[in-house]
């Protein structure tokens, strides 16, 4: 199994709860030290992998780690962000940067495309279980990709783009025996987001319905482990935000 971006908070949570359900996991993160500090830390059965999830070099190696741990039948891919933000036209009259909107479609929607080409590619030489099934893939998006807010163009196009491919990856995918879901979370309660001032993250739970509160990590890491235990979810994009819906601003 591999888990990109998995020494963060969504991709960590995940980590630790595929591990503690017997998982053997590579954890795959452009940030080499907290993977290898969480590998060290789960021990047995679960390795850092330092990378960028668009070099095939890394990828590959990545790939090779998940299976000198055995067959390799399940990615998340949950590595991803934002390199800019900003009006498509802003206040000053100057157009948005389009070099922050390619660097966040990159690290998104690229990163999370090549990802799955070469570990599908790796599923697809395994044998076959006694339902034709070969593994899963459970990408991330966000509800941005659905209501995207001002000043969001560049992420939201990026997210989109993750839910906009999961039927065609899941109809491309399926003669090998692969299935591919993807999940789009409202606003979760990472460690990053925690820091952020309380009034701030009051105003970000203001138009979450039920429950009142920003999503847990653990919720997140729950429903990629029932999106791969349920052989019968496939190119199905599940939003996992309290009945959130963005509002404009």
């Amino acid at each position: 199994m591999i888990v990109t971006g998995g020494a963060g908070g969504l991709g960590s949570a995940t980590v630790r709860r595929l591990h503690g359900l017997g998982a053997a996991v590579v954890v795959f993160d452009r940030a080499t030290d907290p993977a290898a500090a969480l590998a060290d830390e789960l021990g047995d059965g679960v390795l850092g992998v330092g990378g960028d999830v668009n070099d095939d070099a890394a990828v590959g190696h990545a790939i090779g780690a998940a299976e000198s741990l055995g067959q390799l039948s399940v990615v998340v891919n949950v590595a991803g962000g934002a390199a800019s933000a900003g009006r498509l036209v802003g206040r000053s009259g100057e157009p948005l940067d389009k070099s922050g909107f390619v660097d966040t479609m990159a690290m998104n929607a690229f990163g999370t495309f090549n990802v799955t080409r070469l570990a599908a590619a790796a599923m697809a030489a395994h044998p076959a279980d006694d339902d034709g099934q070969r593994g899963v893939v459970v990408n991330t998006a966000s509800i941005a990709g659905m209501e995207g807010q001002v000043g969001q163009l560049a992420y939201a196009a990026a997210k989109a783009a993750i839910l906009g491919m999961t039927l065609p990856m899941a109809r491309d995918l399926a003669p090998l025996g692969i299935r591919v879901c993807a999940i789009a979370p409202g606003t979760m309660g990472t460690p990053l987001m925690e820091m952020a001032p309380e009034s701030m993250k009051e105003a970000l739970v203001g138009n979450i319905v039920n429950p009142k509160r920003m999503g847990r990590p653990e919720e997140f890491a729950s429903l990629v482990e029932a999106i791969v235990a349920n052989d019968y979810l496939n190119g199905e994009n599940i939003r996992l935000d309290g009945a959130l819906r963005f509002p404009p601003r």
